[in-house]
């Protein structure tokens, strides 16, 4: 059994016309919203240990990414940052994840809209459309390696996002 948790960025600054969108870091709603939603995946995890953390290497991502290890007891230097997700679409998530260590049954991966949505899409039914910022989908397969990975093999087990109440 694998489980794969998709979280879209928090919401990013755009205030700084002249930085890159690489470079755009998290605005204060962002920043508020990450750690709520970090322990909400905590809560979904139900004290799994051996999670693999998956990256975009865009500021946003990363400092998302970094908010959700602190909350999983995990150090920021277990994060695998992986260039091909930002600016990802569906089919390059697909290949990201099918490359994951198999010593991990469970993966969460950080990245951007749309590819993160549509990846969400491609491997599970959905009853959302885009996910918004900060936003987390985990995904059930059964499956004995992530090589094995493939599109509708999945079964959603969990959405939230920061606006749901709790």
């Amino acid at each position: 059994m694998r489980s794969l948790t998709l979280v879209r960025h928090a919401k990013s600054s755009w205030d700084n016309a002249a930085l890159s969108d690489f470079d755009r870091p998290l605005n204060d709603r962002g920043r508020r919203d990450a750690p709520l939603m970090a322990q909400r995946l905590v809560h979904l995890l139900d004290g799994e240990i051996n999670v693999q953390l998956v990256a975009s290497p865009a500021v946003r991502t990363t400092s998302t990414a970094r908010i959700f290890a602190e909350a999983l007891g995990q150090p920021p230097a277990s994060i695998r940052f992986d260039q091909r997700i930002y600016d990802a679409d569906a089919d390059a998530l697909l290949a990201v994840v099918r490359s994951l260590d198999d010593q991990h049954s469970n993966a969460v991966l950080f990245g951007h809209n749309p590819g993160i949505s549509d990846f969400c899409h491609q491997l599970a039914r959905c009853d959302f459309d885009d996910m918004p910022t900060c936003a987390i989908a985990r995904i059930d397969f059964d499956l004995m390696h992530w090589r094995d990975l493939a599109p509708g093999r999945g079964r959603l087990l969990a959405y939230t996002f920061p606006k749901e109440r709790q």
